[in-house]
């Protein structure tokens, strides 16, 4: 009951469906602000790190610094499509929504890092720092990784620590050393992670 606006003391009565619907409301929003992104793909995971093992092995070969970063932007947009394909196909298994509060969250977390490190590669390829390329990919890669997977399940963040750390180590290594670090970052974290995430959180 509340004071009608003519404030003669009337009294009129609330519509208990509408403060019902305003709690279900509160209700579902507060659920989604606190959920977790559960659509990580763990066998998309995998698929993206034999692809990293593959473009390692490749670009080994490659004769000049030129065919080597084109192997690797190959391998980066293959990755993505990969992902995202992996991330619609859980997200139907699971009956949840790539636009949900959380997925969301997950995405804006996960961005910046990665948007940092295209920007600072065209840096690098101007000024002819080739070398530092490799430490960059794999360091803003775990910490989007890490940044996105405080939204998500446990074995995420933690991946990308492990990126972070790999990243970290490969600064102060020769850089003919380089696809090595990156098969074991791209390529054999992938795998290793994305068979704990499918097998503990549903594919």
């Amino acid at each position: 009951m509340k004071k009608n606006s003519a404030g003669k003391g009337k009294f009129e009565a609330v519509n208990i469906g509408d403060r019902a619907v305003d709690n279900l409301r509160f209700i579902r929003e507060t659920m989604e602000r606190s959920a977790v992104f559960t659509s990580v793909p763990g066998y998309g995971g995998v698929f993206m790190g034999v692809t990293a093992v593959a473009a390692a092995i490749i670009a080994g070969f490659q004769p000049t610094i030129r065919e080597w970063l084109i192997v690797w932007l190959a391998e980066a947009f293959l990755a993505v499509g990969i992902g995202f394909f992996a991330m619609w196909q859980k997200a139907k298994i699971t009956k949840t929504s790539l636009v949900s509060v959380p997925a969301k969250k997950f995405a804006m977390s996960f961005l910046p890092p990665v948007l940092c490190a295209i920007v600072i590669t065209a840096a690098l390829w101007r000024t002819g720092n080739f070398e530092l390329m490799i430490p960059v990919w794999i360091l803003l890669y775990g910490a989007g990784v890490v940044c996105g997977g405080a939204n998500s399940v446990k074995a995420v963040p933690i991946a990308g620590w492990c990126f972070i750390a790999l990243g970290a180590v490969s600064l102060f290594l020769p850089a003919a050393w380089g696809n090595m670090m990156m098969g074991l970052s791209f390529g054999v974290l992938h795998i290793v992670f994305g068979a704990i995430v499918a097998l503990k959180y549903g594919g």
